[in-house]
């Protein structure tokens, strides 16, 4: 039970390098993985028991690591007052605390913070407190893994949006965030309750970022960090919301024992968020969601190939490699297909949703590997164990964890056709080479959802680049897509225009980058600027130089990468 003492009060980093000889010869962005933390061997007087409490005091300081980020008052959304966070995943929380940083150990934790008047602390703990002095005292009572400690100080405020759920955002964004989120959160709870078994951790409270939070959300218990950029007004990207939740059983709650199993937390959970969108919202915009992840996955494959040692399940983390670093979509989307095809094996729905509570019961606050997941699978369906299907030529459970490439089973997404038809073919009249005008102006998108704008872009982007003075007129057609504010779009538009090489909309791209700083959207971007014109080379210089102080450290180095800077 480590008791997290955090006296520092000052809200300013101090200079890289300050107290800490290997500082001085590298700058905080170069440091290498090793570098985040050192091993602490602390020798005790005499072996202790089996069992015995020891109770250990640790005097340290921190702040210049990577998981804790400060930032200056311009890097935030009301850009008056510094802010600090700390982000523990993967394995960033040994520059925050001292701590056991690895996902197969969980601890309960107290903490005690004392911040300058002005702010407010807020953490991933189930009660809070605030004392005399601006001090905050908190407590975890359930064990949790060290990456999902968090910690935030900054001028935040917090308005409520159910029963039990608030939403915690600067001031200048309170009034949106409340009006995006009030009621919807209980929902998807109620919904996740029912299909997964008890929400155990009280509160489900809401913590808009700063624009330059490099994620759409990190899930951690009690309060979820989320990007600003689903503040998009017509509460279209509430279903990152889901995924958050998602995570409440698993991931929080059933925890990955290594980083090299991260499709434990994000299969199952990728999986969980579409059984909660499909209650929600139906089966059809479920498997179009679906698609536009499956595009994603095919996507990456393609720019990796198939047989990259990422493209499996279980993946090999050699030491010194930092986990953040073998990042990618096939955790999440391959390994849906493969929970995907577990249910396909017990095929009955009910059946398989009450599998799903009973592994989240059997396992609840334990870390587990993903033969713990399978054995556990062949205990509870006796008749599939008896009848081999872990070893069905082709799907071979081994095959699914070992064997790079593309998943050897895809769930059925063809409820989804009646939003993705019109989509394709409205797609294959803009690629044309003489536009179909006529067609193309019975096509009505007004009420398309998201998803279905989104599916419909990723389609344009494949056939990209399109037939000259096309995409000029695709952007005057549909001010609603390529004026949107909504991040999703925003980033199709952007590559689209990348694609097209479409230089008198490039200020979009500029815009875009400049107002916010996630990985899954900065990356991409830079990625096809880079494999563009001299123009396009020329524009990500230019933004990359302007904007690199408001990005994650990691963002920055991984942008630095891809412009050949490093």
């Amino acid at each position: 039970h480590p008791t997290l003492s955090v006296q520092r009060a000052a809200l300013l980093p101090t200079e890289p390098g300050h107290g800490d000889p290997a500082g001085q010869e590298l700058p905080l962005q170069s440091r290498p993985f090793s570098s985040y933390g050192s091993a602490l061997h602390i020798n005790l007087p005499q072996a202790p028991r089996a069992g015995q409490m020891l109770t250990l005091l640790i005097d340290y300081e921190a702040g210049e690591g990577p998981g804790v980020c400060w930032l200056a008052p311009e890097q935030t959304a009301g850009k008056q007052k510094p802010y600090m966070y700390t982000q523990g995943q993967a394995v960033l929380n040994r520059s925050f605390f001292p701590c056991f940083d690895t996902p197969s150990m969980k601890f309960t934790y107290s903490a005690t913070v004392k911040v300058p008047e002005g702010f407010t602390a807020v953490m991933s703990a189930t009660s809070w407190e605030k004392q005399k002095d601006n001090t905050f005292v908190f407590k975890m009572s359930q064990p949790i893994p060290s990456y999902l400690v968090a910690l935030v100080v900054g001028d935040i405020v917090s308005a409520d949006v159910g029963p039990r759920s608030r939403v915690w955002a600067e001031p200048c964004l309170i009034e949106a965030a409340k009006k995006e989120y009030d009621g919807v959160i209980e929902e998807f709870l109620v919904v996740g309750e029912k299909l997964f078994g008890p929400y155990v951790w009280g509160r489900y409270d809401i913590l808009f970022m700063p624009p330059s939070f490099p994620f759409g959300g990190m899930e951690n218990p009690c309060l979820t960090f989320v990007t600003p950029c689903l503040l998009a007004g017509d509460r279209s990207l509430v279903d990152v919301i889901i995924h958050e939740i998602s995570h409440s059983w698993f991931g929080n709650l059933v925890t990955n024992a290594t980083w090299g199993e991260f499709w434990l937390n994000e299969g199952f959970t990728m999986y969980a968020q579409r059984r909660i969108t499909t209650e929600v919202y139906g089966l059809p915009y479920t498997c179009l969601e679906a698609a536009t992840g499956r595009a994603l996955l095919r996507q990456h494959m393609d720019a990796t190939g198939e047989d990259h040692p990422l493209n499996k399940l279980r993946v090999v983390i050699e030491p010194g490699v930092n986990p953040d670093d073998t990042y990618n979509e096939t955790p999440y989307e391959k390994g849906y297909c493969f929970v995907s095809y577990l249910a396909h094996l017990v095929g009955d729905q009910s059946k398989f949703d009450a599998f799903l509570q009973a592994y989240v019961n059997r396992f609840k606050f334990q870390s587990i590997t993903a033969n713990d997941t399978l054995a556990f699978f062949l205990e509870y369906f006796p008749e599939l164990k008896e009848k081999g299907v872990d070893s069905i030529p082709g799907f071979e459970f081994d095959r699914w964890l070992n064997t790079p490439g593309w998943p050897p089973f895809l769930p059925d997404l063809s409820p989804g056709q009646q939003l993705m038809k019109p989509a394709d073919e409205l797609a294959e009249l803009w690629a044309a080479d003489g536009l179909n005008m006529e067609a193309i102006e019975a096509v009505d998108i007004t009420g398309w959802r998201t998803y279905q704008l989104v599916y419909f872009l990723d389609q344009v982007l494949q056939k990209s680049p399109l037939p000259e003075g096309n995409v000029e007129r695709l952007s005057k057609m549909y001010p609603k897509i390529s004026k949107a504010q909504n991040a999703e779009l925003r980033l199709r538009w952007c590559q689209i225009i990348l694609k097209n090489n479409l230089e008198a909309e490039y200020s979009k791209v500029k815009d875009f980058l400049h107002s916010q700083g996630k990985q899954k959207y900065t990356l991409p971007l830079y990625r096809a600027m880079w494999g563009g014109s001299e123009t396009a080379r020329a524009l990500a210089m230019e933004t990359f130089s302007a904007t690199a102080p408001q990005l994650h450290v990691n963002v920055q180095n991984y942008v630095k990468k891809i412009l050949g800077l490093q």
